[in-house]
Order: C-alpha cells, then structure tokens, then sequence
C-alpha cells in the first residue's frame, strides 16, 4: 500500500479529549465520504505504529482532516498526537473502508463511531441531500458529543441524543434500546452501525429483532 508523508496544517480541539487535525493532500488522492486510512506519526519509535482513522473532510477539500478520540492513559499513538502542532509530519496511507453511503436511513453511532458519518453527512448536505436522514447518537455526557453544532444545523430534529452519564434537559438518558430503535424503524432504510464492537453488536441484534434484513445493516469492519 502506498503511503504519503505528509505535514501538519492544524490541530485544534473537537472536544475535550477529541483532536480535529488538518493535514496537506497529496495531489489526485481520492477518497469516498465514510473511508479510513491508517496513519504514523513521523517520529523516532513511532514510524509504524499504524492506526486506523477515518477522513472527515469532503473528498472536495484542499487538505485531510482526521476527527481522533485520544486516550492519555493508554500511552499509545493517540497520547502521542496531543503533542502534535502545525509543521509535524504524519505518515498517511491509501483510503479503504466499509461504510459508505447506500440510500437514506438511520445512523447510529457510539462515541468516536461517529467519525465515518461526519463526511457522509457533510457531502449529503453539500448536495441539498440530507433529506429524512437521522443520527442516533450515544455518548457519556453532553460535553463528549462531537461536531453537535453542526449535527444539529445540518439534521435539526433527526440528531438524536442520548447520554448514559449524565442526565440533561432536552436529552435522552441511558442506552440506545430496543425501544429507541423502534421508533426510528421502517421498511425500505438503510442501517448505518459504527462503535464499540459490543455496542455494534447489540445494535444489530436489535435490528434483526425489529426485521431488518442483513442487506440494509451497513458496518463498519476493520
């Protein structure tokens, strides 16, 4: 697979443990909204330490941008990104990925799951096509949500939140369930699934409880 060396435009906070980091784009790369990558950081005893993380920018876009969860107390790569700054450089290979966009339906993510749908969503409204289109979307506490501004102006009633930590006016508390999803159930839409592993595996459980055929269960599969 091929790979690019590539240098650091930006990196700001998303959230308060979440990066939004804005890198070069080699000239002619492509990539489809939903796609990942796998990236190093340019540094001494990290060169290949590759990880997967998913492209938030649109494909039209003059630079690369990656929306990363970190988690300090691992002391692994994304530790590493919180010392990153402007003129770094990261190692970035070809786009691969299994969430694409299929037709219109739910999107239900959990945590940093939602990456993927960033794009997605970006490209469906830079083309007047968010149309019925909804996020389900579960996090800790409201401060943990990512992008809600912006899901909220691009989806107003259809960003669905629900918070399992905290316990907030205007939102939902505890887990998506079979409850929730059967309210947002209907014949013909797609099912977009992107989390945990345990918490996409109950989700497609629930599906299947609610009749949903494999075919319209899209998920994403490293």
């Amino acid at each position: 697979m091929k790979q690019f060396t590539l240098k650091v435009k930006s990196v700001e906070n998303a959230t308060h443990d979440v990066l939004r980091i804005r890198i070069e784009k080699p000239q002619g790369f492509e990539f489809e909204p939903g796609q990942a990558t796998e990236i190093a950081i340019k540094k001494k005893d990290w060169e290949f330490e590759l990880r997967p993380f998913t492209f938030t920018c649109l494909p039209s876009d003059d630079y690369l941008e990656f929306t990363i969860k970190t988690y300090p107390e691992h002391k692994g790569v994304t530790n590493e990104l919180l010392n990153l700054k402007a003129g770094d450089e990261l190692i970035v290979g070809e786009p691969w990925g299994t969430i694409n966009y299929k037709g219109p339906g739910v999107f239900i993510a959990g945590g940093a799951g939602v990456t993927p749908f960033i794009a997605i969503f970006r490209h469906l409204h830079s083309k007047n096509e968010i149309g019925n289109n909804k996020l389900i979307f579960a996090n800790k506490t409201s401060a943990d949500i990512i992008n809600k501004d912006e899901f909220s102006k691009i989806l107003g009633d259809n960003f669905v939140n629900i918070l399992s930590h905290e316990e907030k006016t205007g939102y939902a508390h505890g887990y998506i369930d079979l409850n929730l999803l059967k309210q947002h159930t209907e014949q013909g839409l797609y099912y977009y699934v992107c989390g945990p592993d345990p918490m996409m595996d109950i989700m497609v459980d629930y599906l299947h409880q609610l009749g949903v055929n494999d075919k319209y269960i899209v998920k994403e599969e490293f």
